[in-house]
């Protein structure tokens, strides 16, 4: 039986990948990390289809912390408009949002192959 805090952590981050599926991200994944990692827990990936919707799914992750009284520790922001890749750090749950280019490029999936993939 799962322990009640990783149970919130998970149920979480599947929150965090269905809000943004909802919000027309693609290949939404959640790798949970919890047994090859020691600083987080959870990775939410998602690719974007353009700068502008980056920052729209940006606003509605910081909008459900804010509903949920989650602390955003980090987001990384774009340092230049080709970077293509930004994450936000909830400590347990850490988001990337990335630009199809930058998904295939950096291989998250194939990087952290060891991760258990959890269908949002």
């Amino acid at each position: 039986m799962e322990d009640t805090f990783w149970a919130d952590d998970k149920n979480t981050a599947l929150e965090l990948a269905a809000l943004i599926k909802e919000h027309r991200g693609e290949s939404v994944i959640v790798m949970d990390l919890r047994e090859i990692n020691y600083w987080t827990d959870f990775f939410v990936v998602a690719t974007v289809s353009s700068n502008t919707h980056l920052q729209g799914l940006q606003r509605h992750i910081k909008d459900y912390a804010h509903e949920k009284g989650i602390e955003i520790l980090r987001r990384r922001r774009k340092t230049n408009a080709d970077d293509g890749w930004n994450l936000t750090d909830l400590g347990n749950i850490v988001i990337h949002l990335m630009s199809e280019k930058s998904r295939s490029f950096y291989e998250l999936e194939r990087l952290w192959s060891a991760a258990v993939i959890i269908s949002p």
